[in-house]
Formats: structure tokens, sequence, C-alpha cells
């Protein structure tokens, strides 16, 4: 990897799971309540196979701890069925999940937002994190007109392939993008903007900042 002074230097990398499997490994009394957190973790995911509803109970509290009004909460997990209605369509119709959703997606964010669901990361200033997490409700509701548009016009048409369901979702996503302009035409200001979740939460997200710990904490404990 590239280090500070320019130059490509052999570095030792993990992704997340990674790292959790080294905590798992680390052979230290300190590590304990970092594996008693990820047996815990691991039960809730068993418990929310057993009964899903446990998971939507779980993400409106996770939402919350972040620091989001309980009025965003609810609209986000509506916007989440919403999203997933559309997804089940799409396999309905053959559609592979990956690259077969990009495409489509793309096509109603572009129809809807006037840009690519990249671009529109961009705008916030977003890499990783989740585009929906980062909307303001006006953002979030247009999304899921869009989305429930196109869920409609497919159940109506059944698309047989991925250009007819691409040309759906262009569809679908401008019947949001007409409602955007009129919104900003009574509203005088515009719906997409630059602000992310750093401006709708009230609390600082607790949870990026443990990831971002990780990698010292594992410096730390193997190291005792």
């Amino acid at each position: 990897m590239t280090a500070a002074d320019g130059k490509k230097r052999l570095t030792d990398v993990a992704d997340t799971q990674q790292l959790l499997r080294l905590i798992q490994s680390i052979p230290s009394p300190k590590a304990e309540p970092f594996k008693l957190w990820l047996a815990q973790v691991g039960q809730e995911r068993i418990e929310e196979t057993i009964d899903p509803e446990q998971a939507i109970d779980r993400a409106l509290e996770t939402y919350l701890k972040k620091g989001y009004s309980e009025e965003w909460v609810h609209q986000r997990l509506l916007a989440i069925r919403i999203g997933n209605e559309l997804t089940d369509e799409w396999k309905e119709r053959g559609m592979s999940k990956g690259r077969d959703y990009a495409i489509p997606t793309d096509e109603i964010t572009r129809a809807w937002a006037g840009m690519t669901t990249r671009q529109y990361k961009q705008l916030k200033g977003l890499k990783k994190e989740n585009l929906r997490d980062n909307m303001s409700d006006l953002e979030l509701v247009l999304t899921m007109l869009a989305e429930a548009t196109t869920t409609c016009i497919s159940k109506r048409e059944k698309p047989e392939c991925l250009a007819e369901n691409r040309e759906i979702a262009k569809r679908g996503g401008s019947v949001a993008g007409r409602a955007r302009l009129d919104i900003e035409t009574e509203i005088g200001a515009p719906v997409i903007t630059s602000q992310n979740a750093a401006d709708f939460q009230q609390l600082m997200p607790v949870f990026t900042v443990w990831t971002s710990l990780i990698p010292g904490l594992i410096r730390m404990v193997w190291s005792s």
C-alpha cells in the first residue's frame, strides 16, 4: 500500500471479518468482553432468523442509538419494506441479485434525482455508508415513491429481460422526478442536498466510533 512517504510498502491489512476472527483467537482475559459481545451478536442473529420481527425491532433500536429521530426511523423502516418489495419483484422477473439489481436501481435514481447513485453518494460525501441512511425526509419519500411506482408498473407489465426492467425503472423514477420538481417549485428550495447523517443525527454515531477503534483494541489486547 502507499505509505506516508508516497512509496509502496508491504502492509498487513484485514477486513472486518478477519479482525473479529483475530479477536476470537487472542488468548487474553482482556479479549473476553469482545468475545462475549460476538457471542451475543451471534445469538441475536439466530433469534432474528427464527423470528424476523426481532430484526425490525433491533433495527429501530440501532437507528435511535445512532441519534436519528423516531419519526425518521419509522420512515426509514418503511423505505426498507418498499425497497424489498421491489427487489422481490425483480427476483420474480428472473433478475439476479448484484449487477442486475444495480443497473435498474441506477436508472431509478437518475430519473428522479438527476444523477447516478454513485454521484449522489459523492454529493453527500459518502464512501461505504448507506445512501438512504443519509437522506432527508423528502429524499426518502421520493425514493419510496419511485420504487413503489416501479414495482406497480413491473407487476402490471411483467418484463422479461434486463432491458425491459431498466426501462420500467426509468419510468417509475420519472414519476418521482416530476414530483420533486413540483415540490421544489412550491418550497422554493432544492430537495436534494449535500446534507448527510451527521446533519440529521442528534448524537455521535456510537457504532462508527466502535468500528474505528477495533484495530487499536486488537493491538492493545494482543500485547498484554
